[in-house]
């Protein structure tokens, strides 16, 4: 072939490409023709419903409720009576009035867009509207849906929906202005499931703009693609039942399934009222200025020290580092004397054993117990002993996060011998100066997640599942990661005298010594430690772990109150009651509960007003 011929060859194959392409853009694809030539459609947004989000048992938690967006283009706005417009949706007419002359000034800049003219109008008043909307030329309305909750709880777990803003919009090009997200919780988390996928339906302009027809008759609409539901693990009535339980104390409640780690209920008081929740804006500044910070997540946010409920953990620290036994006694009168100082303790019949000190939670034995780890002569200096300490501890899930699908979950603090170095100078501290970390003081954060966390591992003897709220997990790995075991430093044998310590904690008879005989169920088997964990701020923080029944538990729960004082006072109650509605679907207690909910708690936390 000629030099030539290739050259013409070349330029008929390309002139036959650029042929069928533009047969292709211009007749065949008439998708690319509606975008080229959008100025003569007119598009109207279908907005998808969000997913439902329900409970274990299959009742709704989240639904949603519809509402119109009434809707101006201002182009085809023509003279109208603005009285009767302004009349039925109770508006100020210079507003209006206002707003028109704006349209009208920036006429040009707005073309043929369609605006948002009033948000969330109710069906009612939308009505009376569709009725007369002929006498309001350019003005129409959109249905959009917005949250509500069959369940007075969990506005804290579900979070908010919001406008999108700016900045998520710039990061998000898929939304568009006007369009909602969630903005925290569940509703965040899982917003990418939740949304859905937006519909439209395009209509035909005629020469001067007006509306004709639908498009090839809705041909190349789109219907809008509601959002997943999703099935959570939550107890809708339990959930309600415990923020009743937690009215006027600060402070959080949260119950785990040992047997597979799903969240019973969360309960972060005080928290944001779930009739605000679907209408957030309105609300929004009086709940940011509450000086008890309603949508902050106790739950999960707050680092507290733990109080005596950490001796089980050092306990068994003690038992599988046979430094201690069972069987092992300690004397106590009245605290742990060091030096010149004294660590106190409540009185009590002395000696005590592991089982004994469990149920009387006795300080002194637990310094003793403290100070045999940090003794062990199997390391050679107090750092190898406290790193090895600190090993054991974080194996319960202790100083990281847990891995929960709960939004802003902390991970709390477990001081390093690193950090002790750095207080101290180095090989200057020795356990006299950390003997606080005994009895669940000193420099330990722990969530309220992780002592329910602790609970659920004393229910199964030694091992965990990562704790979460989805059961119907969209994503198949967070689905495998919530089904693996996760074992601590400690070998199963050594729980059964913990258990026991902490059933007698419960079940002893009056006057023997029991801290958490408030708890007590009849029939139940509540195995609980009650801890007081001071406060420089007040009175102390009352907390409880506990699980029920003994064999075979069904519910793990944990119980922090803030300024409340002696966990078995308060926190301890308020778990056996959780354990009963669960396990008995009633409370049999009706002066427990009482005593529960009038007491006003809220009053000794201090808060800086605003």
């Amino acid at each position: 072939m000629t030099k030539k011929n290739i050259i013409t060859a070349g330029i008929l194959i390309a002139g036959a490409i650029l042929t069928v392409k533009l047969f292709l853009l211009q007749v065949v694809d008439r998708q690319y023709k509606i975008t080229a030539e959008n100025n003569a459609y007119k598009y109207i947004t279908i907005y998808p419903a969000r997913g439902i989000i329900y409970d274990r048992n299959g009742k709704i938690l989240v639904d949603n409720k519809n509402y119109y967006d009434i809707m101006i283009t201002p182009m085809e706005v023509s003279a109208f009576d603005t009285t009767d417009f302004c009349r039925i949706f109770s508006l100020d007419i210079k507003d209006v009035r206002r707003r028109l002359a704006s349209y009208r000034k920036h006429k040009r800049i707005i073309g043929f867009r369609t605006l948002q003219f009033l948000k969330h109008v109710p069906v009612e008043t939308y009505n009376v509207f569709a009725e007369q909307s002929y006498r309001f030329p350019g003005f129409g309305a959109v249905m959009r849906s917005t949250r509500e909750y069959p369940f007075n709880a969990g506005a804290n777990l579900f979070g908010y929906i919001s406008e999108a803003d700016s900045a998520f919009l710039a990061n998000h090009p898929s939304y568009r202005m006007g369009d909602y997200m969630g903005a925290t919780g569940l509703e965040n988390a899982y917003e990418k499931y939740l949304k859905g996928e937006k519909g439209y339906n395009i209509y035909v302009r005629d020469v001067h703009n007006r509306i004709k027809s639908r498009l090839e008759n809705g041909e190349y609409d789109k219907s809008a693609i509601p959002g997943r539901n999703l099935s959570i693990s939550i107890d809708g009535d339990l959930q309600q039942y415990g923020e009743e339980l937690m009215k006027n104390k600060v402070g959080s409640i949260v119950a785990i399934e040992p047997s597979t780690g799903e969240i019973l209920a969360i309960i972060s008081s005080p928290g944001i009222d779930i009739n605000e929740l679907a209408d957030i804006s309105k609300y929004y500044n009086k709940i940011i200025n509450d000086p008890y910070k309603p949508m902050f997540n106790r739950a999960i946010m707050s680092e507290y020290p733990p109080g005596s409920v950490f001796k089980a953990v050092n306990g068994l620290i003690g038992l599988q580092d046979s430094v201690i036994t069972p069987a092992s006694e300690f004397s106590c009168h009245g605290g742990f004397h060091y030096g010149n100082r004294k660590l106190g303790c409540h009185i009590h019949k002395s000696p005590l054993d592991f089982r004994n000190a469990i149920k009387m939670s006795c300080n002194t034995y637990f310094c003793n117990v403290m100070v045999a780890i940090m003794n062990n002569k199997k390391y050679k200096n107090i750092d190898e002993r406290f790193d090895h300490w600190r090993k054991m501890v974080m194996s319960f899930g202790f100083g990281k996060r847990l891995g929960s699908d709960l939004p802003s979950e902390l991970g709390g603090n477990v001081p390093s011998s690193s950090y002790y170095d750095k207080l101290y100078g180095k090989n200057r501290w020795n356990v006299y100066n950390i003997i606080s970390l005994s009895i669940g003081q000193g420099e330990l954060g722990i969530t309220p997640l992780h002592m329910a966390n602790l609970a659920a591992i004393i229910a199964n003897r030694g091992y965990y599942y990562v704790p979460h709220i989805i059961r119907n997990s969209p994503d198949s790995t967070d689905r495998r990661k919530f089904e693996i075991r996760h074992y601590t430093a400690i070998g199963s044998s050594h729980f059964k005298p913990l258990i026991d310590g902490m059933y007698m904690a419960v079940n002893s008879p009056p006057g023997t010594g029991g801290t958490a005989g408030l708890a007590r169920v009849d029939s139940l088997n509540i195995c609980g430690k009650t801890g007081t964990a001071q406060n420089p701020h007040g009175k102390d923080n009352s907390v409880f772990i506990c699980f029920a029944p003994e064999d075979n538990p069904k519910i793990a729960v944990a119980v922090y109150i803030e300024n409340a004082g002696f966990g078995g006072t308060w926190a301890a109650p308020v778990a056996s009651l959780i354990i009963e509605k669960y396990l008995k679907g009633k409370t049999g207690r009706p002066y427990i509960e009482k005593y529960v909910m009038d007491a006003d708690l809220k009053q000794n936390v201090h808060v800086k007003e605003k």
